[in-house]
């Protein structure tokens, strides 16, 4: 097949291109030219800002893609613009958010009103724009809601991804316990750590990608893509301390005293637990062992530190103070 992949040179689309040359489909990346990596599958490259993808649209058509994967549509604008540019025809799909389901908005107020496990026929958000107001212009028109509605209306496949983590995430989901790590700091304050969020393995999302492009039985449906087991979030802090050989001891600290970063393991009163059984079923999709995809992941991001990490352990030693 030749895919055009709408951002797909950073982290999940970085993934997906791999995963699919390696199964040899033809690629075109569309994206800004920021980040073109030496280690990139080939491909032919659209340099052109997202919001003017309009002036592009010969580009498009000369490629004669079979599929689009749009990987980056946040706001409804996003995807219409995309489908007003894309030439007629041609097979999509598009990745969502486990923020759709109404469970998250309850994660967002703390409080515990939706049995999970989470599937597709779930409830979705009755309240819309999540992040407005919360400090990042970027997501004041964030809706994944909207772009899946506009996709969907297009005969798309929707792919909502959890919380995915590996090589080259840019948003650094085992940071929290890493730049202890790297500090070596013997003690670290962690919550209560009860909290079940489905995560994701960037190499197993990128194979579900492939799988759902590759089948005509997944057209126009709505795809959950999260791990067959969740571990709680002090397990999984655990965990990638024992990826990383790391000895230090996780101390259990009030939650309230938790410094910012280690939030996520304090006391979270609804789930995030998914089911993803529809992927299997229709795709043959699986997962690996997180305890085998935290090694390759933690080893990665221990040998690419982020650049300005912050050194400031005061909030730990004051929380770790008063659990005595």
């Amino acid at each position: 097949m030749r895919v055009l992949l709408i951002g797909g040179t950073v982290f999940i689309g970085r993934a997906v291109a791999v995963e699919l040359a390696g199964a040899g489909h033809e690629l075109a990346f569309v994206h800004r030219g920021n980040h073109e990596p030496d280690d990139l599958p080939d491909g032919l490259h659209i340099h052109v800002d997202r919001h003017e993808l309009g002036s592009a649209r010969a580009d498009l058509a000369d490629f004669s893609p079979d599929v689009v994967l749009d990987n980056i549509a946040l706001t409804r604008a996003d995807a219409e613009l995309a489908l007003d540019v894309l030439p007629d025809g041609v097979r999509l799909a598009v990745t969502s958010s486990m923020d759709v389901y109404r469970a998250y908005t309850y994660v967002m107020r703390n409080e515990a009103a939706e049995p999970v496990p989470i599937d597709e026929t779930s409830p979705v958000r009755d309240e819309r724009y999540p992040y407005r107001g919360k400090g990042n212009p970027m997501f004041e028109d964030y809706e994944k809601l909207d772009v899946e509605e506009v996709y969907l209306g297009a005969g798309a496949t929707v792919l909502r991804l959890p919380m995915v983590y590996g090589e080259h995430d840019g948003q650094r989901r085992e940071e929290f316990v890493l730049r202890r790590v790297r500090a070596g700091r013997e003690r670290i304050p962690i919550g209560s750590g009860t909290w079940l969020a489905a995560k994701g393995y960037v190499g197993d999302v990128a194979r579900g990608v492939r799988l759902t492009l590759e089948s005509d039985a997944a057209r126009g449906e709505i795809l959950n893509l999260g791990e067959t087991r969740t571990y709680p979030m002090g397990q999984w802090a655990q965990m990638i301390l024992d990826a990383a050989s790391s000895e230090a001891e996780l101390v259990r600290v009030p939650d309230d005293k938790l410094p910012d970063d280690m939030g996520l393991t304090g006391s979270i009163a609804q789930h995030l637990l998914v089911d993803s059984a529809k992927a299997r079923e229709m795709l043959g999709w699986t997962d690996t062992d997180p305890r085998e995809t935290l090694h390759r992941s933690v080893a990665w991001h221990l040998a690419n530190a982020p650049e300005g990490a912050s050194e400031d352990f005061g909030t730990d030693d004051q929380a770790l103070a008063a659990a005595g």
